[in-house]
């Protein structure tokens, strides 16, 4: 029976034991997947099979982390000493900062446009043309302009670029006898290409000619390599974002997508209790996996803060190896400060597949993520340099940064 034939859901029973057959063998094709996986964003680098008890149970997290549930089948504590610890990291008021565990980045941008929507109904959106592509999709879902904003030559947006557009729609306002729009930045922290960091205080500087302003701070890889970079990298709430999302299961290293979204509790439109649920319910999605909340709360409370530190240096660390390494092989590596992104030329195709490398146009990227080890690098490299033949005999050393 083919692949397909074998998942067939039929209207009988299956045989006892065919699922799990089934299941281990997905199990094997993702661990050989998962020793050659250079190319996206996920921390691999975990273990959570003592979570395993849980998986008998529902945890269905209903409504706002911080309010009732008469159901009782819920993890909320888990998910506001989760919530708590990130208020703490995006330096927010832990008295007026709101925020729940998300089914991921794209979510968390999602409600950081939808804040900007509620307080700016009649502004545009503006994000960088290197931002997630789920920036336009949340905008179309939310029904708002999306003005690209141009990048500069690492890939982050432009703040001049940005000015100037805030002008020119702040002059159409004008003339068309409005009030300014406003505007709703969204800062991408750490861009899907090049791992480039947007400036949130300089782009909030920058949409000043727009009137009022909304700053989501897009950070859902990027963010906690800002917070323990070596310099100051501006990307959170004291640095001027009015809503921060990250993902769980990225850097952080989670086995289901997941994510954490915070904002001030001033910013939140007004919500009256519901009385099925016992409490306010600000999510996006009510229902929400108190399952993910668990496991991201584990992984946090195993590594602390001084543990993702320590797991930012050392990803920075193989960074800067794949860097020498491709400049060895003649692919004309670059690298933007502090990011764990480092693009090159293109490899053929089955270098690619192989593993499962990221291209855009001529320029593919690795990202040294936890699970990835020099030692890893260094076969990648020896495959894309017997598939691209000899470097040049003079190569030039590629910069290490952009």
């Amino acid at each position: 029976m083919s692949g397909a034939d074998v998942l067939t859901i039929g209207d009988r029973p299956s045989p006892d034991g065919h699922a799990e057959d089934i299941l281990l063998s997905l199990t094997e094709r993702l661990h050989r997947t998962s020793t050659r996986f250079l190319g996206y964003p996920a921390n691999l680098d975990f273990d959570h099979t003592a979570c395993g008890p849980l998986l008998p149970v529902l945890i269905n997290n209903a409504g706002d982390p911080c309010g009732g549930d008469p159901a009782g089948l819920h993890a909320k504590p888990f998910e506001n000493a989760t919530i708590a610890w990130f208020t703490r990291l995006a330096e927010g008021d832990p008295a007026d900062t709101y925020g729940y565990v998300t089914s991921g980045g794209s979510e968390g941008l999602l409600f950081g446009l939808s804040l900007g929507r509620h307080r700016l109904p009649n502004a545009p959106v503006y994000a960088s043309d290197q931002a997630h592509y789920g920036v336009r999709k949340a905008a179309g879902l939310l029904r708002m302009e999306l003005v690209v904003v141009p990048s500069d030559a690492d890939g982050a947006m432009d703040p001049d670029a940005l000015r100037m557009a805030c002008e020119e729609r702040g002059a159409h306002d004008a003339r068309a006898g409005r009030s300014p729009s406003g505007a709703v930045i969204v800062a991408t922290v750490g861009t899907t290409m090049t791992g480039a960091f947007d400036d949130v205080a300089a782009l909030r500087r920058a949409a000043r000619a727009a009137g009022d302003t909304h700053v989501h701070s897009d950070a859902a890889l990027g963010g906690l390599l800002a917070a323990f970079a070596p310099v100051e990298l501006p990307w959170n709430l004291r640095h001027g974002a009015d809503s921060v999302s990250v993902s769980g299961h990225k850097f952080i290293g989670c086995p289901v997508p997941c994510g954490i979204v915070v904002t001030p509790r001033h910013l939140l439109p007004p919500l009256a209790a519901d009385e099925y649920l016992g409490s306010s319910d600000h999510t996006l999605d009510c229902s929400r996996s108190g399952l993910a909340a668990v496991l991201l709360w584990k992984r946090l409370h195993e590594l602390g803060t001084e543990g993702l530190r320590s797991q930012a240096r050392r990803c920075r660390d193989t960074a800067a190896h794949a860097v020498g390494a491709l400049a060895r092989v003649g692919a004309n590596p670059r690298h933007v400060p502090h990011s764990i992104t480092v693009t090159f030329d293109r490899p053929p195709t089955e270098v690619c597949n192989r593993w499962h490398l990221a291209a855009q146009n001529h320029r593919a990227h690795l990202l040294t993520m936890p699970h990835v080890t020099p030692e890893t690098i260094d076969i990648m490299c020896a495959d894309l340099a017997h598939h691209r033949g000899p470097p040049p005999s003079h190569p030039l050393s590629a910069p290490t940064e952009m």
